[in-house]
């Protein structure tokens, strides 16, 4: 069995110099390949399960999904809940055997956040297991505007919470389908330099693969949480596969062919974060 919590898998990368991947699962397929992809490239893997995915699939069936995998694979697999808005759901992930709690008070003023997310931090760590925290706001495409993490708050947030890993919004955003922009750099060092944690970059998707590679080896973000990508990806196979036999049917029979264009998608992604 290789379940592992945030903390396993972050600290080691924390310290040799390489990133480990949050795929935001939506469904059996894509966490199944997401844990072959991780196989084949020999590196750990965090399976997050969202807010779209839980409102699709509840969490006691998640948990038992990711805990499946986990116990089959080769590799550490963490079973995350990613964007937590609530005690009582953040809760429920820990009773139903999930290994990592991601709280997200974001929103929230800095004091406001920092008091929950420490009460969540604290439950985890008597459970055994891994909490993340998010400072600064990270907006989403076309949607609601970023609010850029301020280093001061974040070495605050960081040193009173207890958290095991810390969001920061340094430019990135949800959801998007590009890779134009890129990370403020600058902001990244700065929050460095006042705070150890493990950081994380929530919409990893939009980050350059050059950027994600160069900051995976040598900065403090130890987790690139990756959604918008693969998402795009396991529909570009879903779509071919339908369209290839528009008389098939069988469900199992369509979405079995998303699965090896997947792993691939996969594997690219993890090999950008993999130490050089």
């Amino acid at each position: 069995m290789t379940l592992a919590t945030l903390s396993d898998v972050l600290q080691p990368a924390l310290k040799n110099g390489y990133a480990v991947a949050g795929l935001v699962t939506l469904g059996w397929e894509d966490m199944r390949a997401y844990v072959a992809a991780a196989e084949a490239e020999g590196v750990p893997v965090i399976l997050q399960a969202g807010p779209g995915c839980r409102e699709h699939t509840p969490l006691p069936v998640l948990a038992r999904m990711f805990r499946y995998l986990a116990e089959q694979a080769s590799v550490p697999v963490v079973a995350h809940l990613d964007h937590g808005y609530t005690l009582a759901e953040c809760r429920e992930a820990l009773d139903c055997g999930f290994t990592s709690l991601m709280y997200d008070g974001s929103r929230k003023s800095l004091h406001q956040n920092i008091d929950e997310t420490a009460a969540i931090a604290e439950m985890a760590r008597a459970a055994g297991i891994s909490c993340e925290g998010e400072i600064g706001f990270v907006g989403y495409s076309g949607g609601e505007g970023s609010a850029g993490t301020d280093p001061e708050e974040a070495a605050k947030f960081a040193r009173e919470t207890g958290v095991d890993a810390m969001a920061i919004s340094v430019g990135n955003l949800h959801l998007q389908q590009d890779k134009q922009g890129g990370l403020d750099e600058a902001r990244i060092r700065a929050i460095e330099a006042l705070t150890s944690v493990p950081l994380v970059i929530h919409g990893g998707s939009g980050v350059p693969m050059a950027q994600r590679r160069a900051l995976a080896q040598g900065s403090n973000i130890c987790k690139f949480n990756i959604g918008t990508e693969l998402r795009m990806a396991f529909g570009v196979a879903l779509r071919s596969a339908v369209n290839r036999e528009p008389e098939r049917f069988d469900r199992i029979a369509i979405l079995k062919d998303t699965h090896d264009p997947v792993v691939e998608a996969t594997r690219r992604v993890l090999g950008t974060l993999k130490r050089g």
